[in-house]
């Protein structure tokens, strides 16, 4: 068979390439979004002349969709093939963005960015499960090394990027940028991805398990937002007291299917359910630091903002050089030992951060935050391929979707303990916060560790 032709075992030449480049793309964009308009925030409520209370919403809005959607779109990815929700997806994406610059009132503005975020849900659902269609079996985990390093550079990159372009343009460009790369990730996505419907089920569509997914994750997304900022109340307790039930039922329905929505067969094997806990609380950490950082560095040792940008960069420079190494060493090693080891590296980075001396040289904080780096690429890449690994076939759009859920409600939760530390301890926040995050890290390289007694 020629070189560059699909085959059963992933693609091979010039289309894998441009496989990757389509996903990385996408990929990078839908991540990048959810990043961009937390430091914008401030300077949007600005010129349409809100509260910060009411502009939070523009967060929210993004949040919530894209949490309700996640596993209801892997899920139909899984009937009616990967390429064809991926392409929605990223084409809803591209057309929310155009509609958030050309936004000229708060409400317009939120109605785009719910837009995006289901656009967005549609892109990150399949995306992992795209990788192992395009890849052949003996190169998925440099796939998925690939596939995490975007995620995690774009994750860091976000603020840095977002300050960048507010420098020299009006805010309404911050979602300009992504029509045109976004049009391109498009086109490219279309000629390269397999027009084979891989993952493609027979089996009916569960619209009731989607309505109660989407009830259940957006009820609990939005309650715990709501706690960050507000504390607890009796209507946020309702809220959970709702997403609880409807999680009850959502569980008592999908236990039994063949082709579950949430995949309570897969989260019942104590292998599955370490790796995703795993991630959670790897992901908490790492917010929790990325919310933390900044104000450590600029509010307690006085570092301008381009400076704060500098010192973390390392983190993502060294997740991109980790990385593939991960991805190499999850061909041949256990993902519950190399993930530990970066877990626990992590870890060790964070709280070296936490205990920074009160006037650090530059090199001081950029180490640290290197070590963070290596830790978090050594980790995601062997957590992602286990996951993958452990969805039987017909199901990696589960496996995906779960992936992509679980980094959500991990980010979800270290943002709304970084807002209750800076309530509660306001004088001693970024340290504190840099504390939870290793201890969140320490607990995910339990998690991650354990593995290796169920495996």
């Amino acid at each position: 068979m020629h070189q560059t032709a699909a085959t059963q075992d992933g693609l091979t030449g010039k289309r894998l390439y441009l496989g990757v480049l389509a996903l990385a793309l996408a990929t990078g964009l839908g991540v990048l979004d959810g990043a961009v308009a937390n430091v914008a925030l401030p300077t949007i409520a600005g010129m349409l002349r809100t509260t910060p209370s009411n502009s939070v919403w523009i967060i929210n809005a993004y949040q919530l969709s894209l949490a309700m959607a996640l596993l209801p779109l892997s899920a139909l990815g899984d009937r009616v093939g990967y390429r064809r929700v991926y392409l929605s997806g990223l084409a809803l994406f591209t057309f929310a963005s155009l509609l958030c610059a050309l936004s000229h009132s708060l409400d317009g503005l939120i109605v785009a960015r719910a837009l995006q975020g289901f656009g967005a849900a549609g892109i990150v659902s399949v995306n992992t499960a795209l990788v192992k269609t395009l890849y052949p079996s003996h190169l998925l985990g440099r796939g998925v090394s690939i596939n995490a390093s975007v995620i995690a550079v774009a994750t860091a990159a976000g603020p840095s990027i977002a300050a960048v372009i507010l420098s020299v343009a009006a805010w309404p460009w911050l979602f300009a940028i992504n029509v045109p790369v976004g049009l391109a990730a498009w086109l490219v996505s279309f000629s390269a991805l397999p027009r084979r419907r891989s993952g493609k089920s027979n089996a009916s569509y569960d619209y009731v398990s989607a309505l109660l997914n989407m009830a259940t994750l957006g009820l609990l997304v939005f309650s715990v937002e709501r706690m960050g900022h507000d504390g607890i109340s009796a209507p946020i307790g309702m809220q959970l007291l709702v997403a609880a039930i409807c999680a009850v039922l959502l569980v008592r329905r999908e236990r039994h299917r063949p082709n579950p929505m949430l995949p309570v067969d897969l989260l019942l094997k104590p292998a599955f359910l370490l790796a995703i806990l795993t991630s959670i609380c790897s992901f908490a950490a790492q917010m929790l630091a990325f919310v933390s950082l900044p104000f450590l560095l600029q509010d307690t040792l006085g570092h301008s903002t381009l400076e704060t940008a500098t010192f973390i960069t390392p983190w993502p420079l060294a997740v991109v050089c980790t990385a593939p190494l991960a991805g190499v060493l999850s061909d041949r090693y256990r993902a519950a030992t190399l993930g530990g080891a970066g877990l626990a590296t992590l870890a060790l980075g964070l709280a070296l951060l936490a205990l920074l001396p009160h006037h650090p040289e530059p090199l001081d904080i950029g180490w640290r935050t290197a070590v963070c780096g290596v830790g978090f690429g050594l980790f995601q890449t062997p957590n992602n391929r286990a996951i993958l690994a452990a969805a039987p076939p017909g199901r990696t759009g589960n496996a995906s979707g779960m992936i992509g859920t679980a980094r959500l409600l991990g980010q979800t939760l270290g943002a709304v303990l970084a807002a209750l530390v800076f309530a509660a301890i306001p004088a001693h926040a970024g340290a504190v916060a840099l504390f939870a995050a290793a201890g969140f890290s320490a607990v995910a390289a339990f998690f991650s560790l354990s593995r290796a007694l169920v495996q």
